[in-house]
């Protein structure tokens, strides 16, 4: 516990330094070294900065000889690991396409398409062919997990454990382990039943229960249209 405490406060420190840099002229390229190790800090202490890396990635399309490709893989991976925001789309907007033709980009867009359209076993069948990418990133399975998870309470009411199972890529005793971390944590029921055939019923939401939706206009989040506009000027 000792240890936690101070290694928070490094990281809260590196973010602070981060921000200063960012406020101070995010178009400085002599900041662009900072960026670069601050993406390596946000994977190995598993945290996370949307905005300091679309800086990093607007940097790089002025300096584009001093791109490192490894950096912007491990931008990409962290914006899927932030779905259902649209993170992945803001940052592929700032990647040049000659770069995206490169074959680990190819395959992170065809993650991202999975992603987006629920395609949940396809997905996990793809990562699985390039580990070397995605378990670069820890905490990657998690993420995409959580994401699996999101989609489901959004369309079900009652999720069957088959259906779960392919969603979050776990079976047999750790999907039961997993199971029982929502139910104490998430407010999941598990109804009567074995195996497959178990159902899972899922916390009341005004998608999965649109009698409980208000009337309120869509729209696009505020926060989404104000790191829109920076990328577009």
């Amino acid at each position: 516990m000792g240890r936690e405490v101070p290694q928070q406060q490094q990281q809260q420190q590196v973010a602070l330094a981060v921000e200063q840099l960012l406020a101070v002229n995010p178009y400085n390229p002599d900041i662009l070294p900072d960026l670069e190790n601050y993406v390596n800090e946000q994977v190995s202490s598993q945290t996370y900065s949307l905005d300091a890396n679309l800086c990093l990635l607007r940097l790089y399309q002025f300096e584009q000889d001093r791109m490192s490709t490894q950096i912007v893989a491990r931008i990409l991976v962290k914006a899927l690991m932030a779905m259902p925001s649209p993170d992945f789309s803001l940052c592929l907007f700032l990647i040049p396409e000659r770069v995206q033709m490169e074959e680990q980009f190819k395959t992170l867009i065809v993650l991202s398409h999975y992603l987006e359209t629920g395609r949940f076993t396809q997905f996990w069948d793809e990562a699985s062919k390039n580990r070397h990418i995605v378990e670069a990133v820890p905490g990657f399975e998690q993420g995409i997990q959580d994401y699996a998870v999101h989609v489901l309470s959004l369309t079900y009411q009652r999720v069957p454990r088959s259906v779960l199972a392919e969603a979050i890529n776990i079976e047999g005793l750790a999907l039961d382990k997993f199971l029982e971390h929502h139910v104490a944590n998430s407010g999941w029921i598990l109804e009567k039943g074995q195996g497959r055939g178990q159902l899972i019923v899922l916390p009341r939401n005004e998608f999965n229960h649109p009698e409980l939706k208000k009337n309120t206009d869509d729209g696009i989040p505020l926060e989404h249209v104000a790191r829109i506009f920076p990328i577009l000027g």
